[in-house]
């Protein structure tokens, strides 16, 4: 066997060694979530949007309306935006944004940003500090009157 083969075999050797050395060493993946079934006939990956950052506006109107603009990234080019659901609960609003990947497609290995505008269902809420959660991140805003219409009288 030739210097240069032996070379070869020794920097391949090397290089797989360090290789499985940086993988044991690295942060634990998380699991994959598994496919269901979608109502267009394939199976789609629903999980998580990852959210980098929000903005809470409070629009001049009566009764006020408040919307939370989140900014972040979806995982590949196949994965969009799924359904984006919110929930109060005491005086938090939970909101949360899915994702969803087709389940066969091969698909880019580049992050894809994005920005969803998501109005709150703050009418009939009473004046008070609200904290607005959106997959993790949170942000306040304060509704300085109550947010209820005067009933109109005959």
């Amino acid at each position: 066997m030739s210097n240069i083969t032996r070379f070869g075999l020794l920097a391949m050797g090397l290089v797989l060694l360090l290789g499985l050395g940086l993988v044991a060493c690295g942060p634990t993946p998380e699991p994959t979530p598994s496919p269901v079934p979608d109502p267009s006939g394939g199976e789609v990956i629903r999980g998580t949007a990852t959210v980098e950052g929000i903005e809470v506006l409070i629009l001049e109107s009566f009764p006020v309306q408040v919307q939370v603009v989140a900014q972040g990234f979806l995982a590949d080019g196949c994965t969009t935006v799924g359904e984006i659901s919110q929930e109060l609960v005491d005086n938090t609003f939970m909101v949360t944004i899915s994702s969803e990947r087709p389940a066969d497609k091969v698909c880019t290995q580049a992050l894809v940003p994005f920005e969803e505008t998501v109005s709150l269902e703050v009418r009939g809420l009473p004046a008070g500090d609200y904290t607005v959660n959106v997959n993790g991140v949170t942000e306040t805003f304060s509704l300085l009157t109550d947010n209820v219409l005067p009933e109109e009288t005959p």
